[in-house]
């Protein structure tokens, strides 16, 4: 599918977010095809997919660092949605996870 035929959303604040994306289930839980899962990734971004669904609880946080690592110079163009841990749901855990997300971004660049 061509990327511009994506069929997107545009968000109240004006974004338009494509509903077609990448996702990370599965990925980080093996050292072995870290690098594979990151050129995957980076391949998806090359062909114009600028979404990526990730969660903490996805290899113990291993496909957060993953994403970093494969978005790195070009985050202000993606579209991260991420979940948190029930441990985490509330306001304040939700905005803590968030922040060790960015940390691992900002690590991996």
């Amino acid at each position: 599918m061509p990327v511009s035929s994506i069929p997107s959303l545009k968000l109240p604040g004006g974004e338009v977010v494509p509903r077609l994306g990448q996702g990370t289930w599965r990925m980080g839980e093996s050292a072995r095809r870290r690098d594979d899962e990151v050129a995957a990734l980076k391949l998806g971004l090359d062909l114009g997919m600028t979404l990526i669904d990730t969660a903490e609880m996805y290899g113990d946080g291993q496909a957060e660092r993953i994403v970093a690592e494969a978005i790195a110079g070009c985050r202000d163009e993606m579209f991260i949605v991420s979940k948190v841990l029930p441990q985490n749901s509330s306001r304040a855990g939700t905005i803590a996870a968030c922040g060790e997300a960015s940390s691992a971004s900002a690590s991996s660049a």
